[in-house]
């Protein structure tokens, strides 16, 4: 086999998984190459609230995690993700150095907050534990880069539009990279993986760079942290419920790394989990991405009146009835679900799209939307009024709920009994058909009102191929795939209910592991 030119160890995708994978194997010793698709760095992990999911108790840790993935994944695969989020203060801190950022805990931002009194008279302080009461809860916290001296995430990083905290955790772990003078390559996609066709060993990759295609040897192996299928409105229609489920980024996260596995026998899991809510499609039809409408902060199970921020909207179906809580505990996870819903009465799906109504007080509250991406030449700013989304067509305006819902196509008598009711609910403080918490909830009765479809919405994917506890890609008879490794997002661990932050925490678990390991691999 003829190759152009040899490393010890090739990653493919520049998010966290791939740059801690590349680290980790540099720090062993491995002349490393990342290989990016994108032309610009970060992948979807820079789009992040950049807080990485740690842990203080490795048993409660893997008993929680157990329960949240539902039996879908082994204990060894939970125990090592559990390990690794023991590790992960520590770890985020010496790669702190680099840069003299400045790390801060949830534990430590409680122990900082004043004491809020709410109206009730009660104290608040924020819950640090998981989504959810499952066995073990209490075992987690956030560690998160808070600041990086001199570091502006509009100089540096101008494509990407996420969250604020998302671009200083890559920056971090971005100069560990260049610390380490681990070669990138932007703008070259992986195509195909090179084996050996009797032992299936994993010799190399087939790369492609301004459409001139190469192969580059990998003496020691591959790590795949090229993320999940987000971008692939094939695979997607094949493995989700719902169709379409658009995505609110990572358009160059088109399920690469998942073919270049299955070519050599991988098998999947956790196809069908993905994390998202619902939002806007822009009335620009060349704009790639669905627009999330405003993350709420998630509320525990238990402590429904601890969520006290009221939410401007409610959602309709097509036949203008409610059908689900807008504000579920952990709404960006498990939102989109009751969106893919199947009518076998009329074969349709009646609540994709969906109708967000809400009155002028609510237009008032704070921006609707917020959109996301990490592409050069592609960004929207949602307005603070959400009235630049009016003249656009994004959002639309009427007088009077009948009118609004015709403008929409929805019938006007059922919307404005929707509505109707959902005011008798506010003024009771209770929702009696779907438990939405009652400190968020508020009337839609000022004139004008506005409206919008909203549309199944995915964050991320989190199936892939399987991986073990050693983050070797598994085929379909339960083998390791020689040298071949997966880390972060691409096939994900998380295969039920998802744990904030888990999937960051898993790009530097498993990027740890899968560099380590891959860098010992003989040559």
């Amino acid at each position: 086999m003829h190759f152009d030119e040899s490393f010890d160890v090739i990653v493919a995708g520049f998010g966290h998984a791939g740059a801690i994978s590349a680290i980790t194997a540099a720090d062993h010793g491995a002349k490393t190459l990342i290989i990016e698709k994108s032309t610009v760095p970060g992948g979807l992990s820079i789009c992040s609230y950049g807080a990485v999911r740690s842990a203080r108790d490795r048993d409660g840790a893997f008993t929680y995690l157990k329960a949240t993935n539902g039996g879908r994944t082994p204990d060894d695969v939970n125990r090592a993700l559990a390990d690794g989020m023991c590790e992960m203060e520590t770890y985020v801190r010496e790669l702190g150095k680099v840069n003299n950022a400045h790390i801060q805990t949830s534990i430590e931002e409680n122990e900082q907050r004043e004491t809020v009194e709410n109206a009730s008279g009660d104290s608040y302080r924020r819950r640090i534990s998981g989504n959810y009461p499952l066995p073990g809860t209490e075992a987690f916290y956030h560690t998160s880069v808070v600041d990086v001296p001199g570091f502006d995430a509009a100089q540096v990083y101008p494509w990407a539009n996420g969250a604020p905290n998302g671009p200083k955790l890559f920056k971090v772990v971005h100069d560990n990279v260049t610390r380490r003078s681990i070669e990138v390559r932007l703008g070259t996609p992986a195509v195909r993986l090179i084996a050996d066709p009797a032992t299936r060993e994993v010799l190399g990759v087939r790369v492609r760079t301004k459409g001139v295609e190469k192969t580059i040897q990998a003496r020691r192996g591959v790590v795949l942290a090229c993320g999940g299928f987000e971008g692939s409105a094939e695979i997607k229609q094949q493995f989700l419920e719902g169709n379409p489920v658009f995505n609110a980024a990572a358009g160059t996260n088109t399920g690469d790394g998942i073919r270049m596995a299955q070519d050599l026998g991988a098998a999947l899991w956790h196809m069908w989990m993905i994390h998202g809510a619902y939002g806007f499609r822009h009335s620009d039809p060349d704009y790639p991405y669905a627009i999330r409408l405003k993350r709420f902060p998630d509320w525990f199970p238990g402590e429904k009146h601890r969520a006290k921020l009221k939410m401007a909207w409610i959602l309709l179906d097509q036949r203008g009835k409610r059908f689900m809580s807008e504000y579920q505990p952990y709404t960006q996870d498990t939102g989109v679900r009751p969106m893919q819903y199947f009518d076998p009465e009329t074969q349709s799906a009646p609540r994709n799209p969906a109708i967000m109504i809400c009155d002028d007080e609510g237009r008032r509250m704070y921006p609707l939307g917020k959109a996301t991406s990490n592409d050069q030449g592609v960004r929207y700013a949602w307005s603070d009024d959400n009235l630049q989304e009016v003249e656009n067509g994004i959002l639309t305006r009427a007088d009077t709920i009948e009118a609004l819902a015709q403008k929409l196509g929805v019938d006007p008598q059922a919307v404005s009994a929707s509505v109707a009711r959902w005011n008798d609910q506010c003024s009771r403080g209770e929702d009696a058909d779907f438990g939405r918490p009652g400190g968020s909830m508020t009337p839609i009765a000022k004139p004008p009102f506005y409206g919008a479809p909203v549309w199944a919405t995915l964050s991320n994917t989190q199936g892939g191929p399987v991986h073990d506890a050693q983050s070797r890609i598994i085929d379909a008879y339960g083998k390791p795939i020689p040298r071949l490794y997966a880390a972060g997002e691409l096939g994900s661990a998380f295969g039920h209910l998802y744990l904030s932050g888990g999937n960051i925490a898993e790009c530097f678990v498993t990027g740890r592991i899968a560099g380590a390991h891959v860098a010992t691999q003989a040559t």
